[in-house]
């Protein structure tokens, strides 16, 4: 089981986050939504260790992967590289198949900067999901994509989920994106933000409704 637990998260004097309170099990999926600005990839990147200034405790597994709303990608590395890189354990074979299952294995010895957005985002996700993560921590990752190539890219994550089977945290705007990918949803709010409501996946685009249950 995941555990969250962040009294309090600051900034110098300014108080971003406090009392984030939640658990998840693996095999789960979990939104979080609200505002722009609020603390969100701030609260992504505290649940998968990358800042680790915070009054509280995160148990998390060992084996996480994190999609930024950015591809992070070498971009002097080929596609493959990228995946052969951050994962080297994978023999060539593997890999190829990490890109063949995300539709992007005929781009394998092109640079990042040859693939347009979409197909980036692709190779983000074969990089996360090659290395069958315990924890995936997914931040925004449709942003600034055309509709089709979203319902594409959210289509090619539930099959990727559905193979792999890890906890999955997604930070999204999206009501549409939460109610397709989460059981489960987190409201955040306030200033610092906290949760301010917990709901089941289905009824995003009501959560606004009774917003201070949890304030």
């Amino acid at each position: 089981m995941i555990k969250v637990d962040i009294r309090r998260k600051a900034f110098g004097d300014e108080e971003i986050l406090r009392d984030i309170h939640f658990e998840m099990e693996f095999g789960e999926t979990l939104a979080i939504l609200g505002p722009s600005g609020i603390g969100k990839s701030t609260l992504l990147r505290l649940i998968a260790g990358i800042d680790s200034a915070f009054e509280g405790e995160i148990n998390r597994p060992e084996k996480i992967a994190m999609v930024f709303q950015e591809p992070v990608l070498l971009p002097w590395r080929s596609v493959l590289e990228n995946l052969t890189l951050v994962h080297p354990q994978l023999g060539t074979q593997a890999a190829l198949s990490a890109l063949e299952r995300t539709g992007i294995v005929d781009k394998a010895q092109l640079f990042p900067g040859q693939l347009s957005l979409g197909q980036q985002r692709r190779l983000a996700l074969a990089r996360a999901f090659a290395g069958r993560p315990e924890l995936l921590v997914m931040d925004e990752p449709y942003v600034s994509l055309d509709p089709t190539t979203a319902e594409e890219m959210l289509a090619l994550t539930e099959a990727l989920i559905a193979e792999t089977a890890p906890a999955v945290i997604l930070v999204t705007h999206s009501d549409v994106e939460a109610n397709r990918l989460a059981r489960r949803c987190l409201r955040l709010a306030g200033s610092p933000a906290t949760i301010i409501r917990e709901f089941a996946a289905g009824s995003a685009s009501a959560s606004w409704e009774g917003r201070h249950d949890r304030a």
